[in-house]
């Protein structure tokens, strides 16, 4: 930890606007579905490192996984077969304050996951008010954290939509290739759905280009569409394809922990940064919201 906060005075000069950036802050505990149903695209990747990023920037944060997969669980350095988990809170009503556990990055908590979870679809058919079990879960606990990120199944299901009722906002990882184009309209139209008829306060927090290979044309190509289709939808920073990030999690940890002055640290502290000032939490100006990356490191 004195690494990171080391490294973070370096990049982040102590000036008047950077410690309004830092402490320009109220608990609101915002929630953000991190939602795309194509797999692979980078939706726990982002949750387990934005929400790094905001803890250390002293963003009080609880990560929600909503994967049968788990794997935000075991990317912060937990085991899913040894933890209580949000199975427990939808389908048995454990409390969540029970479940949550700490993780080694400041001011970052996981509601934990387990593959028990695809089993709960089909539990929680038959119960009333189906689609709000999870909103009333972190109802009780929303007031604790400054954000909670749900880190979403790739799929359209009912625990994906319980996240979608949850959320205030949703935010949409795009890989950059071809492919990853595809099924962003049937995710659009759900929203539009959910907003319609179960949380019509839901907006679209935006889209992230993830993956991005500075050495393939199709990237490129793929985010000048990206950006001329969904304008200012599109978040400005995008984050770039980096063995750090693949590494960090292997280790149970978030890269910004593990490598503070990777490429992979430096793309999500500025896509965290770019979010706060989105959400008006900080008085940053434009030309001071990115963080240059060495192109030596």
């Amino acid at each position: 930890m004195y690494f990171v906060n080391k490294f973070l005075d370096e990049i982040v000069k102590p000036n008047a606007t950077t410690r309004n950036f830092i402490f320009q802050k109220n608990r609101m505990g915002k929630i953000i579905a991190i939602a795309n149903q194509k797999g692979g695209v980078g939706k726990t990747t982002t949750t387990i490192n934005l929400g790094g990023c905001l803890g250390v920037l002293e963003y009080k944060t609880l990560i929600v996984d909503a994967d049968p997969q788990a794997n935000s669980t075991s990317g912060t350095g937990f085991d899913p077969k040894n933890v209580r988990n949000i199975y427990d809170c939808l389908v048995n009503g454990i409390h969540p304050k029970d479940v949550i556990l700490s993780t080694s990055n400041p001011n970052l908590d996981i509601l934990p996951s387990h593959l028990d979870l695809v089993g709960a679809e089909l539990e929680m058919i038959n119960l009333p008010n189906r689609e709000y079990l999870l909103k009333s879960t972190l109802e009780k606990v929303k007031d604790d954290y400054d954000f909670i990120l749900i880190d979403c199944s790739p799929s359209l299901g009912l625990i994906t939509v319980n996240s979608l009722v949850a959320a205030d906002s949703v935010m949409i990882p795009v890989q950059c290739e071809y492919f990853a184009l595809e099924g962003l309209s049937k995710l659009l139209n759900t929203i539009k759905i959910v907003q319609g008829r179960l949380n019509p306060t839901l907006e679209i927090e935006g889209m992230v280009l993830t993956m991005y290979d500075t050495r393939l044309r199709l990237a490129n190509q793929v985010v000048d569409e990206v950006k001329t289709h969904f304008q200012e939808l599109v978040f400005d920073t995008v984050i770039h394809r980096n063995t750090t990030l693949s590494e960090a999690s292997s280790h149970g940890t978030t890269v910004i922990m593990h490598d503070a002055s990777s490429k992979g640290s430096i793309n999500y502290l500025n896509f965290a940064r770019e979010l706060l000032q989105k959400n008006d939490l900080t008085k940053i100006g434009n030309d001071d919201k990115i963080i240059e990356i060495d192109h030596e490191l």
